[in-house]
């Protein structure tokens, strides 16, 4: 058996090597010594390279931070806020501030996307009330159904705006355009999902149900619209600055879960850590299957996390 500070020391060595390659990967190619002696390597460095990584770090472990409370709530493992109408919902909230007030600063961009995006998940945490418990699979199917009818009200309203190519900005994530200034929004994530590390324990409790919760002494009504808002705020920053990254909340967690638990004070630092590690690693790979051109890290994902998604299907958990 592998002792806890040997894995704590592997994972910390990976994540290390691949932040590395992250700031070394690029069409300017420089190495670790250039970065620190060259003015132009410096350059490219501190204003592109390193805002792109802290992006990639922060967007991987907030989106999956926010799957996996978004899990909890829904209680089913099978949805995230990009298959549950989150995302689409805070798209169409940056598509109505644009139409409505195109002269609108960033800040407000990001305050009706949350809006509309807690009022996305509180919509499908609604409707998802009515399903039968017996069918844990209608949720997801309902969720892509009800993200889809929002997802194409966004493009019908795109294509009536002539604003079909804005729309591709928030729908298809890509780091490419992440410069230094355009990236710290991101940040207002990663403190969401500290608080949501800081009440894990009530996240747990809230997963096991609202007469459970109750009956153990919880405000279940109180904990949940908190949950709402770090999954929604969370969503409609992630989408504001670099856009949608399909399957990042849903897979993660999953996969943590086998292998950690469901004991969200225990498993939601490993959440976040494969979250930052798996969308920093697409993001590399995007960037060298086609270099010097790149692929967006939602593609490579999306791929990626669509194999992960039907292994999970198929598969027999280890703790079952």
């Amino acid at each position: 058996m592998i002792q806890r500070p040997v894995i704590v020391g592997l994972v910390a060595a990976g994540m290390a090597l691949l932040v590395a390659a992250s700031l070394l990967t690029g069409v300017i190619e420089f190495g670790p010594a250039a970065a620190i002696s060259d003015t132009e390597a410096l350059r490219v460095l501190t204003v592109s390279r390193l805002p792109r990584t802290l992006a990639l770090l922060l967007t991987g472990a907030a989106m999956s931070v926010a799957g996996m409370v978004m899990q909890m709530l829904a209680r089913n493992r099978f949805i995230e806020p990009t298959t549950a109408g989150v995302g689409q919902s805070a798209a169409l909230g940056i598509l109505g501030v644009t139409l409505l007030w195109p002269t609108a600063p960033l800040w407000a961009q990001m305050s009706v996307a949350s809006l509309a995006a807690v009022l996305g998940s509180a919509g499908f945490l609604l409707l998802i009330r009515r399903l039968p418990p017996s069918q844990p699979l209608m949720v997801p199917l309902v969720g892509l159904i009800y993200g889809g009818i929002i997802g194409a009200a966004v493009t019908f309203l795109g294509y009536r705006s002539d604003l079909l190519q804005y729309v591709e900005v928030w729908t298809s994530g890509d780091f490419s355009g992440v410069l230094r200034g355009r990236y710290e929004l991101l940040w207002l994530a990663g403190i969401l999902t500290i608080a949501a590390y800081l009440v894990a324990d009530r996240f747990t409790i809230v997963g096991l149900g609202e007469e459970a919760s109750t009956s153990l002494g919880l405000n279940y009504l109180q904990v949940a619209t908190m949950g709402l808002l770090v999954v929604s705020i969370v969503t409609a920053v992630v989408v504001t600055t670099v856009g949608m990254i399909p399957f990042v909340g849903l897979v993660v967690p999953n996969v943590v879960s086998r292998l950690v638990g469901d004991d969200l004070r225990a498993s939601l630092p490993w959440v976040a850590l494969a979250g930052a590690a798996l969308v920093t690693a697409c993001d590399i790979l995007g960037r060298l299957i086609r270099f010097p051109y790149e692929i967006p890290v939602s593609t490579i994902f999306g791929l990626v996390g669509s194999v992960v998604f039907l292994w999970l299907l198929h598969a027999r958990p280890s703790r079952a």
